[in-house]
């Protein structure tokens, strides 16, 4: 029977299992940053577009009203430990590449780390920005596609 249940409990439900992301931006300094992200979506097929939220208080979100690229990283299984740091610390106080011991190679469009561990990379230029709250939703176009044929998602439960 449906109940109504305040947001936390009912988000709760519907949280777990995730897809989860990574972001690759640039840092003012020139080096890169990565933020572990839920909140993103496919937006449009031609061209192809996708859409990452990033809070206002995140460097991410510093970062890219600076720097108008992204990389939106589709983490491998074997990523998680790399999840976990990018989630949990600021790239403001930490370099998370050096930190997580990212293997990349540059990218095509901006140069923009490429983590060879991962499943699949969309190298992204922002089109456009959307204030949602206490976020901004980010629609970047897809330049550059890459994927590893032994990378399997991952899935946070």
């Amino acid at each position: 029977m449906m109940q109504l249940h305040n947001l936390p409990e009912a988000y709760a439900k519907v949280h777990l299992p995730s897809k989860v992301a990574l972001a690759v931006t640039q840092k003012p300094d020139g080096n890169y940053n990565l933020i572990t992200i839920e909140w993103f979506m496919r937006t449009s097929i031609a061209p192809p577009m996708f859409a990452i939220s990033i809070g206002h208080s995140r460097y991410s979100h510093d970062c890219l009203q600076d720097v108008r690229y992204f990389n939106l990283v589709f983490p491998s299984r074997d990523q998680k430990d790399l999840l976990s740091l990018a989630g949990s610390q600021s790239g403001r106080d930490i370099d998370k590449f050096s930190a997580g011991k990212v293997a990349f190679i540059p990218g095509k469009l901006h140069k923009l780390p490429i983590l060879k561990d991962a499943a699949a990379v969309f190298e992204c230029e922002v089109v456009t920005q959307v204030n949602s709250g206490d976020h901004t939703i980010f629609v970047g176009e897809v330049k550059y596609s890459w994927s590893n044929a032994e990378g399997e998602v991952f899935y946070y439960e």
